[in-house]
């Protein structure tokens, strides 16, 4: 069964209007800050440029930005607590934009490290308080609800990067970023007006009655499923960003300019986009753990194939590759609440971010990072599929603790 608690029916929590301004709000709102976060592989050439970096400090700058976000999960939901989940992520919101557009405005190097951590502790509101919001909004019905503000995520991603990469090619990438930072101000308001103000989130039911405990059994296995669920989003989550740090070196060693490494990474995000409702429809059909198999050994062999392949043929490997390279991640997201220790779904959401987000962080520097260093962009995304392989035997150990019959999708 599952370890997740009941939730409340959506007519106990809000009504189905309010309920969907909530969607559409925290998916507004998720779009620009996926967006936000991956924009960084567009600027990584040009900050190459600007500022003679090697590829340990342009992933050391990547990793200022997630790992701000990742470090400052589980705060801004104690924050929540006091706040409300609404004014933290209005405020949230303002502050990546403030951010990116202090970014635009830096003068040197140390000024644009300042500026991803603002943006990044921005970034660090939305996962795990836009979930709980919409479980609470939604109630017995969240997983579909989850899994359309999973997807919007990656609207944000094919979108937001190849706009700059287009603005790239008009102006400079200082004004790039004022424009981006003018487009998080006007989501904050839109944010603002959509979403219905909610009470604060607390740590017992949803409908506000104590928790009931747990067998002990039944919670030693869910806190043992969910250190493996985390293990494998960390080295999920550290395959993506490896990979991707690499992909704008790969193509300019294949002839790309910056318009065509923009579009390749609208081609990776929009077949992430697809992947996320396709592996999800697919993990209902085949499982859990059949799915992540299927999804992390195609992501490897895709990988390998993007490596040596030419430019054009390498260009339409992409959107395979970014179905399953975000596929798992949709699989493994709609889990977390089956999984969750004691039931307590938002912290559980919380952790999950922390520790996938933190692992990716500290692994882009100082491990693919150097490695690319050392041994070409190549070789060390090959490392990346290597990444993506390794949570094969994970996934096996996991299979054993998941539900008997995962919660069917509305």
């Amino acid at each position: 069964m599952s370890i997740a608690p009941d939730l409340a029916p959506v007519g106990e929590t809000a009504s189905a209007r309010e309920a969907q301004r909530t969607l559409i709000a925290t998916g507004l709102n998720h779009a620009l800050h996926d967006g936000y976060t991956d924009l960084i592989y567009v600027l990584l050439p040009v900050w190459q440029g600007e500022f003679g970096l090697g590829f340990a400090a342009l992933a050391l700058l990547r990793s200022l930005y997630n790992g701000t976000l990742a470090a400052l999960q589980v705060p801004s939901s104690q924050l929540a607590r006091r706040l409300g989940a609404r004014t933290v992520l209005i405020f949230g919101t303002l502050l990546s934009a403030g951010g990116y557009a202090f970014a635009g405005t830096s003068g040197g190097l140390v000024g644009l490290c300042t500026a991803l951590v603002l943006g990044g502790a921005g970034g660090s509101t939305q996962h795990p308080l836009a979930s709980s919001v919409i479980a609470r909004s939604f109630g017995p019905c969240a997983r579909g609800p989850l899994g359309t503000y999973n997807f919007t995520g990656d609207l944000g991603k094919a979108s937001v990067p190849p706009l700059v990469g287009f603005l790239l090619t008009l102006t400079d990438w200082r004004t790039a970023l004022w424009l981006i930072a003018g487009l998080g101000a006007a989501v904050a308001l839109a944010v603002g007006q959509l979403l219905p103000r909610d009470p604060t989130s607390g740590g017992g039911s949803r409908d506000g009655r104590p928790r009931a405990a747990q067998p002990r059994s039944e919670a030693q296995n869910g806190q043992t499923g969910f250190r493996l669920l985390v293990a494998i989003g960390m080295l999920d989550n550290a395959a993506r960003p490896a990979f991707l740090l690499y992909l704008p070196f790969l193509l300019q060693a294949k002839g790309a300019g910056l318009t065509t490494i923009g579009l390749a990474l609208s081609l990776v995000f929009v077949g992430g986009a697809l992947g996320k409702a396709v592996c999800g429809r697919l993990g209902d059909r085949l499982g859990v753990t059949r799915t992540v198999i299927l999804t992390e050994t195609g992501t490897a062999a895709a990988i390998l194939a993007a490596i040596a392949l030419p430019l054009v043929p390498a260009l339409t490997v992409l959107p395979l590759l970014g179905l399953l390279l975000n596929g798992t991640s949709s699989v493994l997201y709609g889990t977390v609440p089956d999984l969750a220790p004691g039931g307590r779904v938002e912290t559980a959401f919380a952790v999950f971010y922390t520790c996938t987000l933190g692992g990716s962080a500290l692994a882009a520097p100082l491990i693919y990072g150097r490695l690319g260093d050392a041994v070409g962009p190549g070789w060390a995304a090959v490392a990346a599929a290597a990444t993506a392989l390794a949570v094969v035997p994970l996934m096996l150990s996991l299979s054993p603790h998941l539900p008997a019959k995962a919660p069917s999708r509305p």
